[in-house]
Order: structure tokens, then C-alpha cells, then sequence
């Protein structure tokens, strides 16, 4: 439980409801996996779909997602740009609002909130899930008697997904971890990597595992590190040093939560992260 984490968390979901496509995004990498998943909804017979995550502003991507209109709703899990890049390109193809968490990603509609009417034919209930970034929201959608919830990063299908310090914080999402526990026996579509059979396992898994990696730090601490860096080096020795940058932004965000000052600056997280 406490090594780097690069498979599936939970069982991978046998089949999607016949509501739910995936188009992936072809900007793989080892921060984004395979790419970047744009979830395409639309209940049997309606006259619209809804689109979750427009993914990077790759053209042809935008244009295989148009050809799924016409397209009322484009929804975002959270502002990092290899999910909201596309989004006013997207816009200008199929016509439709762009409603995130955050106004800053938010267009021609207003920020999501608990009281945003969401979908006439499909039931969207937006969850509020902070943590991997403070905009960070997943979606509960229900058809009939299917069921799915789209997690964006707070939940990947493979992997573990990094605390974004310092827009992330660790408090937050354990908190959202727990909320998502609750989900049981129904499949979590994330923003990366394959969908998962039971939300409710993976978010146990990834709580067990942010426990374990605090407990981890908390013995690098107590014997002697001093810095973001020196935890990095104690704690993910097992991960590519290539991504200690990945992992130092999840420290930083640990050392917050268990109250010790490094007396250094967080540096600016500008991307793609998952650790």
C-alpha cells in the first residue's frame, strides 16, 4: 500500500451504460496517461448531449466531439488545462455553455453551484469534491436504474492523483474521498485512464493510501528531514525521479496538513499532475 501506485485502484468496469461514450484526447504522457477522457451523455431519445471535460485544444478532438451534437451542455470537473483547454474552441463548434466550478473556466452561463439545473433528460447532481484542486467537483448522473459518477482527477483508473499544493489541499480531500466512499457498486468514470467498476473501493483505496503515505512522511520528518525535497527523496524513492516534481507538490501539501513549516515557498503548479 505505501509504494507508488501505477495500476488500477479498483476492478475496471466490464461494460458503460448505453448513455455514456468516451472520447479520449490524444495527448497522452506520464501525467495524463492515456490522454485526457471527454465523457459524452445522452439519454435514450433526447435531443441533446452533455459533454464532460473538452479536454486540450486539439482540433480534431473538438470536431469527433461535435460530431456527437448537437450538444447542449459542456460540464468541467476542474480548471487544469488538459481538461478546460478546448472548452471555448468546443463552444464556438456546437454553441452550447461552458459551466465549471470556477467563473475563470465558466462561459456564456454562471459558475456551478448546488442549485444549477444541470440536464432536463439525464440526472446531474454536481459533488463538490476540493482537494486535488479547490475547483474540483465530480457528477452523479442517473438514468433509469444506471448509475455512474464522473470523477475527473479526484479519481483516476489507474493510478493515484496528486494534491495540487498549494490550490490542493490534503484536509479537502480526504474529506472528498469520504463523499465518494459512500458511492457503492457504481462506476467511476474518471478524467484519465479506464473506468472503474466501484467508485466507493477506489476512493477507500486512495484514503488508505494518502494514510499510508502520511505516515510515511511523518517518519521522514522525524528522522531528519527538513525540506519538500528531502521527503521527496525519502518517501518516493520507488517513483521515477523524473516525477519527483509531481511528488513534491503532494508533499508540500502533506507537510501542510500534519502542521510542519518547511520555510520555503510552494512553487506555482501550472499543469498536468498525478502522483
Amino acid at each position: 500500500m505505501s509504494g507508488h501506485v501505477t495500476g488500477a485502484v479498483a476492478a475496471l468496469a466490464d461494460e458503460l451504460p448505453s448513455w455514456v461514450s468516451l472520447l479520449r484526447a490524444p495527448n497522452p504522457g506520464p501525467m495524463t496517461l492515456d490522454g485526457t477522457n471527454t465523457w459524452v451523455l445522452r439519454a435514450p431519445g433526447a435531443g441533446y448531449a452533455v459533454v464532460v471535460d473538452p479536454g486540450p485544444a486539439d482540433e480534431g478532438h473538438l470536431n469527433r466531439i461535435a460530431e456527437h451534437g448537437p450538444i447542449g451542455l459542456i460540464l468541467i470537473t476542474h480548471g487544469h488545462p488538459d481538461h478546460t483547454e478546448g472548452a471555448a474552441r468546443l463552444r464556438e463548434l456546437v454553441g452550447a455553455p461552458v459551466l465549471a466550478a470556477d467563473p475563470a473556466h465558466t462561459i456564456g452561463g454562471t459558475p456551478l453551484s448546488a442549485d444549477t439545473a444541470l440536464d432536463e433528460t439525464l440526472g446531474i447532481r454536481l459533488l463538490h469534491t476540493p482537494g486535488h484542486t479547490a475547483d474540483s467537483v465530480c457528477f452523479l448522473v442517473e438514468y433509469g436504474d444506471e448509475r455512474v459518477v464522473l470523477t475527473g482527477d479526484t479519481i483516476l483508473g489507474r493510478g493515484t492523483t496528486v494534491v495540487a499544493h498549494p490550490d490542493g489541499h490534503l484536509g479537502d480531500y480526504l474529506n472528498s474521498l469520504e463523499l465518494l466512499s459512500a458511492y457503492t457498486g457504481i462506476a467511476a468514470l474518471p478524467g484519465h485512464g479506464p473506468a472503474l467498476a466501484d467508485c466507493a473501493a477506489a476512493a477507500e483505496f486512495y484514503l488508505a493510501h494518502r494514510r499510508a503515505r502520511l505516515d510515511q512522511v511523518r517518519s521522514a520528518v522525524d528522522a531528519g528531514a527538513r525540506t519538500p525535497a528531502d521527503v521527496v527523496a525519502a518517501v518516493y524513492a520507488d517513483v521515477d525521479r523524473s516525477l519527483w516534481w509531481a511528488a513534491e507538490w503532494s508533499v508540500r501539501a502533506q507537510l501542510e496538513y500534519l502542521g510542519v513549516d518547511t520555510g520555503e515557498s510552494a512553487p506555482g503548479v501550472s499543469g498536468l499532475e498525478h502522483m
